[in-house]
């Protein structure tokens, strides 16, 4: 439970820095604005055309019932709408970080002067930077996928399919937003996507303490404008929690 609490408290500590830096506010929510408003489109979009995509889903259902027909379209599209909506919160924050990628380093780099970490990388530059932040967004966006995907069909599960899809994503969700939010120390470090995942497995307790109310805060409108640079700062604090101050020998090679 200490451990819980304790990835509660990194947030918390990034949402301090945030909110005594209004420049560094500023600089977080422009990016998570603009990748909202996308993603925000693209959900309407699927709403406003899920009747039409449901049916097109179950032609097999045209010669049922009424009643039998309309619950299972009704069931389809809830599922469909769900696990849209899962894949949507976790890709917001892959692709908020992705357009945001120089602003979210500056932050984390403020965050990282404000309380005496380690800021050391691998020497591989910019673009090489950049590219693994994109090779890493996009094998995050394809786990959300395949996880949407399964979330899907146990959404079909009569009785508790819908309850345990939600909580299941959601728990989901915060394990996906940890990866993302510990990225920017782990790339700096030359580390992989499979080296991130293999570290939180040891912080699992602190991880979704972390990732849980980051997950749900971002489901709230506008709030994501706060919640998503406050969890840049929080996540380059639990990063260097993961991963400790680089060796000096290493460190110096590095410079």
């Amino acid at each position: 439970m200490s451990s819980f609490l304790s990835g509660i408290r990194t947030l918390g500590t990034g949402f301090g820095i945030i909110l005594r830096n209004p420049k560094l506010l500023f600089l977080g929510a422009l990016p998570a604005l603009i990748s909202a408003l996308l993603l925000l489109g693209g959900l309407g979009t699927l709403i406003y055309f899920s009747p039409d995509l449901v049916t097109w889903m179950t032609p097999f259902a045209d010669s049922w019932g009424d009643a039998a027909r309309q619950a299972l379209r009704v069931l389809v599209g809830a599922a469909l709408v769900g696990a849209a909506g899962l894949l949507a919160s976790v890709s917001f924050i892959a692709v908020t970080l992705l357009i945001g990628g120089p602003f979210y380093e500056h932050i984390a780099e403020q965050a990282e002067q404000k309380l005496g970490l380690d800021a050391s990388d691998d020497g591989a530059g910019f673009a090489r930077q950049l590219g693994r932040g994109v090779r890493d967004s996009l094998k995050l966006v394809g786990v959300a996928l395949v996880g949407a995907i399964v979330l899907f069909g146990i959404g079909f599960i009569p009785v508790v399919g819908q309850i345990a899809a939600l909580v299941l994503g959601a728990f989901f969700g915060a394990w996906l937003v940890t990866l993302e939010m510990v990225g920017l120390v782990f790339q700096r470090r030359g580390l992989t996507f499979r080296d991130r995942r293999r570290a939180l497995r040891q912080y699992r307790a602190v991880v979704f303490g972390f990732g849980l109310p980051t997950y749900l805060l971002c489901l709230i409108p506008v709030a994501q404008l706060l919640v998503i640079p406050s969890a840049v700062v929080g996540g380059t604090l639990l990063a260097h929690r993961v991963l400790g101050p680089v060796p000096r020998q290493e460190g110096a090679a590095r410079r």
